[in-house]
């Protein structure tokens, strides 16, 4: 992981602002194309679990809200790390 970051800093320090800028832009859209399937993912499951155990849906709905927000604070982080990564061209 911290040697993709170096790619990626030394990528946006290079004379090619438009492929750093690029680098940037497919990096924020992994990160959102891979909180989007994870998120359904957490949902689908959670919804399976809901139907095997119906007097548990309290608790399984709970933990399910609580693990799709930590996702989305990831996806959250690393699309403002492109932004950032961006903007410093």
């Amino acid at each position: 992981m911290t040697e993709m970051m170096m790619v990626l800093a030394q990528t946006v320090a290079g004379p090619d602002k438009g492929l750093a800028i690029g680098g940037a832009a497919i990096g924020m859209g992994l990160a959102a194309i891979g909180a989007g399937r994870g998120i359904g993912q957490i949902g689908g499951q959670a919804c399976e679990a809901i139907a095997r155990q119906p007097e548990a849906a309290g608790r399984i709905g709970t933990n399910m809200l609580i693990t799709a927000a930590m996702v989305e604070g990831v996806a959250l982080a690393a699309v403002a790390l492109g932004f950032a990564l961006a903007l410093r061209i």
